[in-house]
């Protein structure tokens, strides 16, 4: 792989990833447009907003008899999500996103707890 040094190499698996709070990355910002440090956040959506034009044509489409007029999802098949990390430049703020694999456990910067007795 040419870009092995971008993401943590793991195949989808029970292991715990484990991703530092910062790194060093290209920055396109207007003021970088080089290597900077990055402070790493995982993506969070943010609320669903009631005016988007899906849920007000839902919700008008739900109104009055009839029961449930669109279908609800139930054939779960996948136990893992893509991890989204955010990205922001410590120098200009600019933030970018950026997709690892599919893990079930994920955190950012533990240490792992050493094996064995602990006092």
């Amino acid at each position: 792989h040419e870009f092995h040094f971008l993401t943590p190499h793991y195949t989808e698996s029970n292991k715990m990833v484990n991703i530092p709070k910062e790194r060093k990355t290209y920055c396109k910002g207007k003021k970088c447009g080089k290597h900077q440090l990055h402070k790493i956040t995982q993506y969070k959506a943010g609320k669903a907003s009631n005016f988007a034009q899906g849920k007000r044509r839902y919700d008008s489409k739900q109104m009055g008899f009839g029961g449930q007029t669109k279908p609800v999802f139930h054939k779960k098949a996948k136990t893992t999500r893509k991890i989204v990390l955010r990205l922001e430049c410590k120098k200009c703020k600019t933030k970018k996103q950026l997709v690892i694999k599919r893990t079930k456990h994920f955190e950012l910067g533990e240490k792992k707890k050493e094996a064995g007795h602990q006092y």
